[in-house]
């Protein structure tokens, strides 16, 4: 006899409807998708993490041994407890693709602080792919740090995923605009000293040389200007960079390079009299590793060993 006609008629029905049940919900679920067509909800990211996270570990059985008193349980917390960390703060690149709506920067902002980072700087930019942006932070701290920082960002549920570029090698980019002060703050002084206590004195000794003095005095920072912007453009070039514009007493300089190359040409250009400075952010990509022969390498290594070190034989 098969096992359908030994089975009451009430389990038989609960076994139909329960097999039933996954179908019904997989063709309401199809129904939805072809409804939505290619439109992406403000939970797609979230149900995406569940669909591809991995299956959690079981929990431990519960210990049933003897109690311990107070006293050892402190004992054994305080023995048992990691001194505090001794790593380096390093620089970390945050590269997260997150869901393209109103209040995600809020939502990584508020995350970040709560866990006392702070932000070095952030970019937010549109993707290729609708509704999806890439959003690039660069932090400092320690890495047990960072990584919790990655695992609760990644948990939020506009957050598609989060990528670490801190042990990977990567394209850097940064766009800074910087104004010089071509005449330069020491030269400034000078000359203003210089203008009131000459210009008293030829004053006093003979009234019509004003106007010669007022040359000389332009003549002067005419020169100064000349020399400080052909070595502002030597360095600019030197760093890749352009001049997009120059003033009477001012030039700006447009440069694209890693953040450290930035930081040392604001280094070079101090002495001159920086202005003013906007940088926009490090932007990073990772570099495409190039496959190479296993056979080629493993040649070049032996060829490469001295042959008087060998046995004889």
């Amino acid at each position: 006899m098969s096992l359908s006609r030994q089975m009451p008629v009430v389990l038989r029905a609960g076994y139909a409807l329960a097999r039933s049940v996954p179908r019904v919900g997989s063709l309401v679920f199809q129904r939805h998708n072809s409804s939505v067509k290619g439109r992406l909800s403000s939970t797609a990211a979230f149900d995406h993490k569940l669909q591809h996270r991995p299956h959690r570990i079981q929990p431990l059985p519960p210990f049933e041994g003897p109690m311990a008193d107070a006293g050892e349980a402190v004992s054994n917390i305080l023995y048992n407890t990691p001194p505090p960390s001794t790593q380096p703060m390093k620089r970390h690149i945050l590269n997260m693709f997150v869901q393209d709506e109103p209040g995600v920067l809020a939502r990584v902002s508020g995350a970040l602080a709560a866990r006392g980072v702070n932000i070095d700087s952030l970019v937010v930019c549109k993707t290729d792919v609708p509704q999806l942006s890439r959003m690039c932070v660069t932090l400092r701290g320690q890495d047990g740090t960072i990584e919790q920082v990655r695992r609760q960002l990644e948990d939020l549920v506009p957050v598609w995923a989060v990528v670490d570029y801190c042990n990977m090698d990567v394209i850097e980019r940064e766009t800074m605009l910087v104004k010089i002060s071509t005449l330069g703050p020491l030269f400034e002084k000078k000359l203003a000293a210089t203008e009131a206590a000459e210009y008293d004195i030829q004053v006093a000794e003979d009234p019509s040389s004003v106007h010669d003095f007022q040359m000389a005095t332009q003549a002067d920072a005419l020169v100064t200007k000349n020399s400080n912007m052909n070595s502002i453009i030597q360095l600019a070039e030197q760093f890749h960079g352009r001049v997009v514009d120059i003033s009477t007493v001012n030039v700006i300089v447009e440069l694209c390079a890693k953040s450290t190359r930035c930081d040392a040409f604001l280094k070079l250009v101090e002495p001159f009299g920086i202005v003013e400075c906007a940088r926009s952010g490090t932007m990073v990509l990772a570099r495409t590793p190039i496959e190479t022969d296993e056979n080629n390498e493993a040649e070049k290594d032996v060829a490469s060993v001295d042959a008087s070190l060998l046995p004889p034989g």
